[in-house]
């Protein structure tokens, strides 16, 4: 009986640390000055759907950043800018929630619950999206 117990630990935890049943990480890393392009960019632009952590740095000099996840209607959906406020309205999108204030050199993490869709990944502060920090992500089954 104890040998098939431990066959039994064994194999559960083989089991659980396998990929299967690991949550996804995704590295996000945001650059760019004041005046000049802005990126953001991600180590993997298609995951799986299910629990995904968001592990986000700040790679610029002297400039503040900050990462949203939002969900698409579709992959094509057009994101608008308030001209005014050079913002784009995050009431008017369906946001997972945001890794804020990031300082430069900093890092944040968010986790979220994924299911399959198109989403876009995005630095809300005033001229950024504009500047070029936006990243699409792919979720699949």
């Amino acid at each position: 009986m104890r040998f098939t117990q431990n066959k039994l630990a064994v194999l559960t935890f083989i089991c659980m640390t396998s990929p299967a049943f690991a949550a996804t990480t995704v590295k996000v890393v945001e650059s760019g000055e004041a005046g000049g392009s802005m990126t953001l960019t991600l180590d993997q632009t298609t995951i799986k759907a299910g629990e995904t952590t968001f592990m986000v740095h700040n790679d610029a000099m002297t400039e503040e950043h900050e990462m949203v996840l939002i969900k698409l209607k579709s992959a094509d959906q057009k994101i608008d800018v308030v001209a005014a406020k050079h913002r784009v309205n995050e009431k008017q999108l369906k946001s997972l929630g945001e890794v804020s204030d990031l300082k430069p050199g900093a890092d944040g993490q968010m986790k979220a619950k994924l299911t399959p869709g198109a989403y876009v990944l995005l630095c809300n502060i005033k001229g950024h999206f504009e500047a070029g920090m936006h990243a699409m992500l792919t979720v699949t089954k």
